[in-house]
């Protein structure tokens, strides 16, 4: 059995990894602002691009990075309707060099996609029973204060667990422990420690806890890592040569990738792309590429990594919850005019993500904006820019 090395690594500060706060809190008045950068068809296999009404808008969107709301953004569009693929902003403020188009970064929430597909696959196969109780798999992780849980009430958001630990929020003092770690069994502890929130099934609740309980789900019913059954059951599959988990607590972003920023409640600023996303895991500690977000939205959409039946029944359907938005990994969106829109955000300190797609992949959009404002309740002006420019919104 393979075995995840969950060590406390708050002495990779030695390392030379802090990264202090910006002088300055106006990005557009201390860095020069990069054009939009396009490459409209590269490794897609349909050289259309888009109409210019769209590309025109799209272009637009990425206008004016860096600025007070984003210092990067990488955006994919494809589908039946034509591709297009831009960039803009820089790679980092000191030096004001242009944004790496393919660079990699942490992709947040996204990650709950892939957790979903692994879940399901295990389901397809036999050996999870999506109406199984959490208490049949994981014996003694839930106390008696918890009525039975099913997994797809885990997939659905709808388990009436309470959120677990944290180190901090990240505009404040999470910053400030950023090296440090909670692992998957310590996030879950203090979940259960404070009781349920509702009775499981009665309300849908989105929050990481449900996703961790599902990575420890997972490893138990696999004798192996959470970390490679993704890796061979979805990354390998849907040809994510550049996605990664962290080596356990490692705050670092391997491989080329754009620098985040995080602007703090004291008003700082502060270089936010090392961080420990150990606390996060199967629920949100994923490191990939726009390209590779795009492969999985095309493998997942057209049934190569969950059988059609079940990706429809369990991904592509709303639990009968009043209010629900989410299914198993996907949120539903209606843009109006009847298009409806299966997507899902992601969002570290310095990082925000988004997948989206309708169901028949005629129109679909990844982006990675480097947000100062990752974390905020309010969307990011850029990312809602490109929205609106993906789907005419």
């Amino acid at each position: 059995m393979h075995v995840r090395v969950r060590t406390a690594c708050a002495a990779l500060v030695v390392l030379g990894l802090t990264a202090g706060p910006l002088a300055g809190t106006a990005l557009a008045a201390s860095s020069p602002t990069a054009s939009v950068r396009e490459a409209v068809g590269e490794h897609t296999g349909r050289p259309e691009a888009v109409d210019r009404a769209t590309a025109r808008a799209l272009r637009a969107a990425l206008q004016g990075l860096p600025d007070d709301d984003a210092t990067a953004a990488l955006v994919r569009v494809s589908g039946t309707d034509g591709v297009w693929r831009g960039s803009a902003g820089v790679h980092d403020l000191p030096s004001g060099r242009e944004a790496l188009a393919g660079g990699r970064f942490r992709a947040g929430s996204t990650t709950k996609v892939v957790t979903a597909a692994v879940v399901l696959q295990l389901a397809a196969e036999g050996r999870v029973d999506l109406d199984g109780h959490v208490q049949t798999y994981l014996p003694g992780l839930l106390s008696e204060a918890f009525e039975p849980i099913t997994v797809r009430q885990l997939l659905t958001f709808t388990s009436g667990l309470k959120p677990g630990s944290s180190l901090g929020d990240v505009s404040g003092e999470g910053y400030e422990r950023r090296y440090e770690t909670l692992t998957p069994e310590e996030v879950v502890a203090a979940s259960v420690a404070q009781g349920p929130a509702v009775g499981p099934g009665k309300r849908q609740n989105y929050s990481n806890i449900d996703y961790t309980v599902l990575g420890l789900l997972i490893e138990k019913v696999t004798g192996d890592s959470y970390e490679h059954q993704a890796a061979v059951r979805v990354l390998r599959p849907a040809g994510m040569r550049h996605t990664s988990f962290p080596g356990g607590p490692d705050p670092r972003v391997h491989g080329p990738h754009n620098r985040g920023y995080q602007r703090l409640a004291d008003g700082r600023l502060v270089d936010a792309t090392e961080w420990n996303m150990s606390d996060r895991w199967a629920a949100g500690d994923m490191i990939s590429t726009t390209a590779d977000l795009e492969r999985l939205l095309h493998a997942l959409f057209r049934g190569r990594l969950v059988p059609r039946p079940l990706l429809d029944k369990e991904m592509f359907t709303l639990p009968d919850v009043p209010g629900a938005t989410m299914s198993a990994g996907l949120q539903r969106f209606d843009m109006g005019n009847g298009r409806i829109l299966w997507l899902k955000s992601g969002a570290r300190p310095g990082y925000s993500t988004l997948i989206a797609a309708t169901r028949d992949l005629s129109r679909t959009l990844v982006y990675s904006v480097n947000a100062t404002d990752a974390k905020s309740e309010d969307m990011n002006p850029v990312a809602e820019r490109i929205v609106r420019a993906a789907f005419g919104g």
